[in-house]
C-alpha cells in the first residue's frame, strides 16, 4: 500500500506548536554578574508584572540599589586593577593569541574616582523613575524621596527624580546618615551592625572559586605560558565585563570565545556563594537586618495617615537581600523540608535548581516593590469587607509570599498581613540583639519617613549641566 507523505502530515495546529529539531542557544553574559550586572529585568518567574486583572495600585513603596558605578573599591583593589598592572609586562605578545588578541589594544576605562555613578548608570536610574511614573500613573508624585548619603545612592536618586516628575521640582531628596551607631534606623543598617561582617562568604566562595578556576588557568597558560595566570586574574577578567560595560557601554571580556556559557555560570555560583552567606539565608544576621524597613514599610502603606502614595527609597547592595531574607523569598530551601538552608549552596559544584541567583537579586538599580491594592472589581473578590490586597516584585518580577497567598495572583490579603508580619517577626530576634549592640540609643525600629526633614530640592539638569556631567 502506498502511503503518501501528504497522508502523514501532522494537523495544522500541531505543526503550528511544534519544537524545531535544532534550536538556536543565546546567552548573554550580562545577565549573569551577580552584584555586578548591568540592570536588567529576569522576568523569573515568568509572570505578568502589571497588576491582577480588577486590581489597582493605591499606594506603594520602593527599596532601591544605587545604578552602575566604574567599580567597586574591593573589586577594583583585589581583583581590577592587579590584573591591568600585570598586563603592563610586555613579555606576552597578546596579538598572535586569537581568544585574548583584544588585550594588546586594550587599555582600562579612565576615572577619577572608583565609586561613582557611571553616565549609564544615571541614564538607567533616570529610565526607572520614567517607568514608576508610568506604572504608578494614577499615584501622586511623592514630594521625598530618600537615599543614604553616600555620593552613589544621592546621585542615583537625583537621576531618578528627574525621570519620575514632569516640569516642576517639586520633589526633595532626604539623605540619611550612614552612621555605625544608627540603629535600624537607617537605609544602612548592616553598618550600625557590630555583629555583620563584611568579609563573611568570602572564604566559602573562595573554595569554589579554586575549583572552576582551575580548567580555565590550564587553559590559559596553554595559550600564554610566559603569564603567570591566577584565579584572581580569572575574576579580575570576568568582573571587567560588567564594569568595562557600564562605563564603554561594551567589553571584549565579555566574548564567550574568552570563557564559555558555563563558566559563566560558575562565576555567577561562586557570586551566589558569597551573597548567601554575607546577606542572605547563611547569615544569622540578614533577617533582623531587612525586616525594620519591611515592617516600617507595610505598616505606613497601611496607614490612613499618610503623606504620600510613593515612597522610593535608595540604599547599597547589602540591604536588598536582607529585606528579600526577612520576607521569606528566594529561600533554596522552602519547600524541601530541609533545616540546613546551607546545604543547598554546595562548594565543590553548582546547584543548578537554587532559588538564590544574585543576578536576579541584586544588579545595579536592583528595586524591591511593595503594592498595596484595591482589587474591588476582581472577580471573586468584589464581595470581600476588605478589598485591599499586597503583592511584592522583585526587579518588575511578581513574587509570592510565603503564608500569604489567598489574594488575586497570589497576592497577600490585608486581612492577613498582619499576622503574616509577626510571623516573620517571630522567626528573627530584634535588631539590637541579633546585631550584639554594644553601643547606646540603638533602635529597632525604621522612623525616619515619618520625620520632618524637608530635604533638598532636586533641580532638573540644564542642557549645559548635562555636558558638564557627560563629561565626567
Amino acid at each position: 500500500m502506498h502511503i503518501s507523505l501528504a497522508s502523514l502530515a501532522l494537523p495544522a495546529v500541531a505543526v503550528a506548536y511544534q519544537i524545531p529539531l535544532y534550536s538556536d542557544y543565546s546567552f548573554d553574559p550580562l545577565q549573569h554578574l551577580a552584584g555586578i550586572a548591568p540592570y536588567f529585568e529576569p522576568n523569573d518567574p515568568p509572570r505578568n508584572p502589571a497588576p491582577p486583572q480588577g486590581c489597582t495600585v493605591s499606594r506603594a513603596a520602593y527599596l532601591v540599589r544605587h545604578a552602575a558605578i566604574n567599580a567597586n573599591d574591593f573589586d577594583y583593589e583585589t581583583y581590577l586593577e592587579p590584573f591591568t598592572e600585570k598586563l603592563k609586562n610586555r613579555t606576552t605578545d597578546w596579538s598572535k593569541i586569537p581568544e585574548l588578541s583584544f588585550l594588546a589594544s586594550w587599555t582600562p576605562p579612565k576615572f577619577e574616582e572608583q565609586e561613582l555613578v557611571t553616565r549609564i548608570g544615571r541614564l538607567e536610574a533616570s529610565q526607572l523613575g520614567v517607568q514608576l511614573s508610568y506604572r504608578n500613573s494614577t499615584l501622586r508624585l511623592p514630594e521625598k524621596v530618600w537615599a543614604s548619603t553616600a555620593e552613589r545612592t544621592s546621585v542615583s536618586a537625583q537621576s531618578f527624580i528627574r525621570g519620575l516628575e514632569m516640569d516642576n521640582d517639586d520633589i526633595s531628596l532626604v539623605t540619611i546618615y550612614e552612621g555605625e551607631k544608627s540603629g535600624a534606623n537607617s537605609l544602612t543598617p548592616y553598618k550600625s551592625c557590630p555583629a555583620y561582617h563584611a568579609s563573611s562568604g568570602s572564604e566559602q566562595s573562595k573554595e569554589y572559586v579554586d575549583t572552576y578556576t582551575k580548567p580555565i588557568l590550564a587553559r590559559l597558560h596553554a595559550m600564554a605560558p610566559k603569564f603567570n595566570w591566577t584565579a584572581n586574574d580569572v575574576l579580575g577578567m570576568q568582573e571587567w565585563c560588567g564594569y568595562d560595560t557600564v562605563v564603554r557601554g561594551s567589553s571584549p571580556f565579555c566574548s564567550l570565545d574568552l570563557f564559555s556559557s558555563d563558566e559563566w555560570l560558575q562565576f555567577e555560583y561562586a557570586q551566589d556563594i558569597m551573597y548567601h552567606y554575607n546577606v542572605g539565608y547563611g547569615s544569622e544576621v540578614s533577617g533582623p537586618i531587612g525586616f525594620p524597613w519591611l515592617n516600617a514599610t507595610m505598616k505606613m502603606l497601611a496607614s490612613e495617615n499618610h503623606d504620600q502614595d510613593l515612597y522610593v527609597s535608595f540604599t547599597h547592595r547589602e540591604l536588598p537581600p536582607a529585606v528579600l531574607v526577612a520576607m521569606g523569598l528566594f529561600n533554596n530551601s522552602a519547600l524541601t523540608g530541609s533545616n540546613d538552608i546551607n546545604a543547598t549552596m554546595p562548594t565543590d559544584h553548582v546547584n543548578n535548581q537554587r532559588q538564590w541567583v544574585s543576578s536576579y537579586i541584586l544588579p545595579f538599580l536592583t528595586n524591591i516593590a511593595i503594592e498595596q491594592m484595591n482589587c474591588s472589581a476582581s472577580h471573586g473578590y468584589e464581595k470581600m469587607d476588605d478589598p485591599t490586597f499586597y503583592s511584592v516584585l522583585v526587579n518588575q518580577s511578581p513574587q509570592t509570599l510565603p503564608g500569604c497567598y489567598d489574594g488575586p495572583l497570589e497576592s497577600c490579603p490585608a486581612s492577613k498581613m498582619n499576622a503574616w508580619l509577626q510571623g516573620r517577626a517571630a522567626i528573627f530576634p530584634d535588631y539590637s540583639m541579633a546585631c550584639e549592640v554594644d553601643y547606646k540609643n540603638s533602635t529597632n525600629v525604621v522612623t525616619f519617613y515619618m520625620e520632618d526633614d524637608e530635604g533638598k530640592r532636586v533641580e532638573k539638569l540644564s542642557k549645559s549641566s548635562l555636558l558638564t556631567s557627560d563629561s565626567t
